[in-house]
């Protein structure tokens, strides 16, 4: 049998691209060369809401290097129907299309391009271009349009709407011995990602390009810019080999990417074009939300009641809609349920998906109210949810693949201790600072999508795996390189990743934590292919030792083929390709949902977060010495990239409790704090012991792979569980996130 210690699946692996990043040699999207290469930069609006009575752009034209100054007036040519512009993730409405009219309809709209020979150029003709305007009525605060809130007529694609309600809510409610009801809001965050976005867009003569984009699709780029422009599918190729984060911001195209594009079709140059950091605050945010959380429990602490309602910000164009409430009805057990959710028009861009979208923010108010309850009844936070444990999805009656939240549960408790909590809140202390113990619930879909990967083996043993996938830092180049050598018994430097361009075989948006799934079981089915047609290679050969074996009873080691009971009786990969004159084997593979097992089975990954705060008595400052994140999430391809997934959206989800908003002047529709100086998110003095615990979980059902995914996990539940340990620590409890100190003194 082949050793464990040969086993590239379960062990923990460097990144295979890590060299390359360290030492500055990937390349990301605005660092490709190209011949002539000119350089746009965006000028953007500074209304909410209305139109450009005129544009002064004379002085700019006179700098030296301008070669033109693109705005609404002489845009290039595009599509006009709507359903030209819809992305693969676009929500239903009107796709917002840059210098399309003098219309202005968010504050930090793009209103001119100036396209130079230098980017120092461009940048100092767009700083002297401004604009005549005359401004409409406008609103960028939620709170003020949530009388205004409406059920949206048309669903987003792949959002399920609330379910219908079960059983009678409001009468269970009002009937139960146990009852609390708050209201939650978590205000807009944003991505901000350490690559800012910016799309290279190389000409290549007889109007082909090559597109460098910063993209969690490449695919998906690529089909938007042929659909806008009228491109032939073979006239634009778009590669995206390193992204520097992107948190789903990078799921539908931006604005620079049209830009980009227009401006080399019409001058015919190779341009690129980079947004400011500014400007990364203008493409799509999390939304705000407003919550109500309701529930109630009979004298044992079995939920009798749940209603969840929320309002969630989008823009005048797009009907942006997240699963925000229904969470609530699946993750405990409840016969009676109501849940609504509900938009706000504002004068805003339109949000965009950003980790865990719609979980992060109603996952956070439903585990803070069970928090809440549990003092209401009398229980201990962690016993009311196991209590309350849900053997099955409440909303549609369906199974779990596989569950194991209870252990969760139990490791995370032992890890962070949670046998010392005492009950009361401001009972627990170390010198100056009170002491809290606060835990939350996290659950995430577990998808498998459609996906496609082709396979190349050499005669001398290389393995070139390809798809269409994208790695944004989650460590997919590294998954599939170890995919590949396992399958074929080789060493990892064998084999090398190919990904990030449209050309390769077909692949979803990386996001929703299905591409170590998806792609990744693609991986396999074309690695299988390659050793099935190996194997019969190797049974054909004259006096071959596995003339009379079946394919069952051999194993792939070490560039060999042979039997697993008799490693002795085998052939090298070599000798085999050899003997049947073959220079290379190249397999495709593909995988998508068994529809048949999706009527019964649905799939989440679960965790339980601990988080352990200390709370300066009189300053009202907060610390985060310690959390725990305990995950069920399947089969773990590579526990090092795996827990630095929990890591990162741990760090996320401490910026949600503590640090993110964005700061709007109402009065202007203006985002004031646009720059890394002023939108606070966590920083290395913020961040203490996080401990990542991966809780066996075997799973036949979710992937060919046994994989669920960790992208998102990490962050859900993780911002409810410093609020939650906070109040246990002041007895103070703050419902608008993030809960700083002013918030925190001012209760």
């Amino acid at each position: 049998m082949q050793s464990a210690e040969l086993h590239h699946i379960g062990r923990a692996t460097n990144r295979v691209d890590g060299r390359l990043k360290v030492t500055g040699q990937a390349k990301y999207a605005a660092e490709y060369a190209a011949t002539d290469l000119l350089y746009g930069v965006i000028v953007s609006s500074t209304i909410a809401s209305g139109h450009i009575r005129k544009l002064y752009i004379d002085r700019a034209r006179t700098v030296p290097g301008v070669v033109e100054i693109f705005t609404h007036e002489n845009r290039g040519k595009a599509a006009r129907l709507d359903r030209s512009w819809r992305d693969e993730v676009a929500p239903p409405g009107h796709p917002f299309r840059p210098l399309n009219s003098d219309r202005i309809i968010f504050d930090g709209q793009p209103i001119a391009l100036v396209v130079a020979d230098s980017y120092e150029a461009a940048r100092d003709a767009a700083s002297l271009i401004h604009a005549d305007y005359r401004v409409d009525a406008y609103c960028t605060e939620l709170e003020r349009k949530r009388s205004e809130a409406y059920d949206p007529p048309e669903k987003r694609s792949g959002i399920p709407a609330p379910p219908e309600p079960r059983g009678d809510a409001e009468t269970a409610f009002s009937q139960a011995p146990h009852r609390f009801s708050g209201d939650y809001r978590i205000n807009a965050e944003h991505h901000n990602p350490m690559e800012m976005f910016g799309t290279t867009c190389v000409y290549e003569g007889d109007g082909k390009l090559t597109i460098y984009e910063k993209t969690q699709g490449p695919q998906a780029s690529q089909s938007y810019v042929s659909s806008v422009f009228g491109l032939k599918g073979s006239d634009a190729r778009v590669i995206n080999r390193y992204v520097g984060g992107a948190f789903g911001s990078g799921l539908r195209p931006q604005q620079q990417l049209f830009l980009a594009v227009m401006a080399s079709i019409e001058l015919k140059r190779s341009v690129r074009v980079t947004l400011t950091r500014t400007q990364m605050f203008h493409i799509g945010y999390r939304p705000d939300t407003y919550q109500t959380v309701s529930l109630a429990t009979d004298g044992n602490g079995q939920l009798t009641s749940i209603m969840h309602d929320a309002v969630a910000a989008t823009s005048h164009q797009e009907d942006y809609q997240e699963a925000v409430v229904n969470w609530s009805g699946m993750m405990y057990h409840c016969d009676n349920v109501k849940l609504t959710y509900a938009l706000a028009k504002l004068n805003t861009a339109t949000p965009c998906d950003m980790r865990a979208p719609g979980a992060a923010v109603g996952i956070t108010a439903l585990e803070c109210a069970m928090d809440e309850l549990s003092y209401e009844v009398g229980i201990d936070p962690l016993e009311l949810r196991k209590v309350n444990f849900a053997s099955k999805d409440e909303n549609t009656g369906k199974m779990f693949t596989s569950k194991a939240l209870l252990d969760c549960y139990r490791r995370g408790a032992a890890a962070i201790g949670w046998s010392r909590r005492k009950p009361q809140p401001r009972s627990m202390r170390a010198g100056h600072e009170l002491v809290g113990l606060g835990m939350a619930t996290g659950t995430w879909d577990a998808f498998l999508m459609k996906a496609a990967a082709k396979a190349r083996l050499t005669a001398d043993g290389k393995l070139e795996v390809s798809t269409a996938a994208s790695d944004i830092g989650t460590g997919t180049w590294t998954i599939l390189a170890q995919i590949g050598a396992d399958a074929l018994g080789l060493p990892i430097e064998s084999v090398t990743p190919n990904i990030g361009d449209s050309l390769l075989p077909e692949s979803p948006v990386e996001g929703g934590s299905w591409t170590a799934a998806s792609n990744g079981s693609a991986v396999q089915a074309a690695c299988d292919a390659v050793r099935q047609t190996l194997f019969k290679h190797a049974k054909k050969m004259a006096n071959s030792p596995l003339a009379d074996s079946g394919f069952e009873e051999v194993e792939f080691h070490a560039g060999r083929i042979g039997r697993k009971d008799d490693p002795g009786r085998s052939l090298s990969i070599a000798e085999v390709m050899h003997a049947a004159d073959l220079d290379e084997i190249v397999e495709d593979g593909k995988v998508s949902p068994n529809a048949r097992q999706m009527r019964k089975y649905v799939s989440y990954t679960h965790s339980a977060v601990f988080a352990e705060v200390r709370v300066d008595e009189e300053l009202g400052i907060v610390r985060i010495p310690r959390i725990v994140c305990a995950a069920a999430a399947g089969r773990i391809l590579n526990p090092k990239t795996a827990r630095s997934q929990i890591l990162g959206g741990v760090v996320m989800g401490i910026g949600m409790a503590l640090h993110e908003e964005a700061m709007t002047d109402h009065r202007l529709g203006k985002i004031m704090n646009h720059d890394f100086a002023e939108y606070h998110v966590p920083a290395h003095a913020d961040i203490a012991d996080i401990e990542v615990i991966f809780v066996d979980e075997q799973d036949d059902k979710v992937s060919p792979l046994g994989v669920k995914g960790l992208g998102e996990i990490g962050i859900v539940g993780t911002a409810a569980a410093v609020a939650n340990a906070i109040f246990h620590a002041t007895g103070t409890r703050v419902r608008d996130f993030p809960i700083t100190i002013d918030k925190l003194i001012a209760a």
